[in-house]
């Protein structure tokens, strides 16, 4: 489902936003592209154990959850985070997780670094047993395989600019690859730093493609009531609930370049709504302790 965002932009320029949110109740968005050729693969080696990595308000850890229940799978979630243990049920996304069927294991944060060494791996199939592992954030080369289906044929001809949030990587080099030469594609860092860059160019051959990091807010999963209020003031004009973390940073700094004259004359615009919108309810949580304004609209 795509919604123009009727608002009258300088230079004739259209932005419509692409509604990924909608596909599924909970693998919501590009977590849904991610999984779908993994869970096929898991299969496909007789695996029944889903393994992943994640932190407490994990958009990844309720959708591998969310798969496993809906494809047969038992699902293991190594949670950053020792504290979180005992306070799962203060957590919407873990408490969701849990009553999904999800199994956590809660390490620390320096443990969790290291959860792609191969030492930390056999601990982990030690303790579990076999398990297909479905990397952190979910990126992989099947993940993007999943995310080259984003864009139809219909869109790679009539818009020129693609835009999305950037995690880690995996939705926009997907993007990259099934765009046209014609087209740029802009993705807008929710992390510090410009190294998202490097990690891009290991997935795709194409040069149609930037990064801007002028949009994080902070960091990563940082807010400020500048941006709180900016997504109050779009969902009452649009209707169109966005997440803090991804696609509200992004949607904000899109506005902002097309009032800065970043983009053509006609330029058509589509934004990627990559989901995310469970993480509203942990934010609220965490805004109503600072005593800060929070989010006005949620999701059940």
């Amino acid at each position: 489902m795509i919604q123009e965002i009727k608002q009258q932009f300088p230079n004739n320029i259209q932005l419509f936003i692409k509604r990924e949110d909608l596909l599924h109740p909970i693998i919501s968005g590009n977590k849904f592209r991610k999984l779908k050729y993994n869970i096929q693969e898991a299969k496909r080696l007789g695996h029944t154990t889903l393994l992943t990595f994640g932190g407490a308000f994990s958009n990844h850890i309720l959708a591998v959850a969310g798969a496993g229940a809906e494809f047969g799978f038992k699902t293991i979630g190594i949670i950053r985070g020792e504290e979180l243990e005992n306070k799962i049920h203060e957590n919407p996304t873990l408490a969701k997780a849990q009553e999904l069927g999800m199994q956590f294991h809660f390490v620390s944060r320096t443990a969790y670094r290291d959860k792609e060494s191969s030492s930390f791996i056999s601990f982990l199939c030690e303790k579990f047993g076999n398990f297909y592992l479905v990397p952190e954030g979910g990126t992989n080369d099947l993940a993007i395989k999943g995310c080259e289906e984003i864009l139809t044929s219909e869109e790679k001809s009539y818009f020129t600019h693609i835009a999305c949030a950037v995690g880690t990587g995996g939705t926009i080099s997907g993007l990259i690859n099934s765009s046209t030469e014609e087209q740029q594609l802009i993705g807008f860092s929710s992390l510090k730093g410009a190294f998202l860059s490097e990690v891009i160019r290991n997935f795709v051959v194409k040069t149609n493609w930037s990064i801007s990091d002028a949009y994080h807010f902070g960091g990563y999963g940082k807010v400020n009531d500048e941006l709180i209020q900016f997504l109050n003031s779009f969902y009452t004009q649009t209707s169109i609930p966005l997440d803090p973390v991804y696609t509200g940073k992004m949607v904000f700094g899109i506005l902002d370049w097309i009032e800065k004259g970043y983009f053509p004359p006609n330029a058509k615009i589509l934004i990627i709504h990559t989901g995310g919108l469970q993480g509203i309810k942990g934010m609220n949580f965490a805004l109503k302790n600072k005593n800060k304004e929070i989010l006005q609209y949620d999701k059940d």
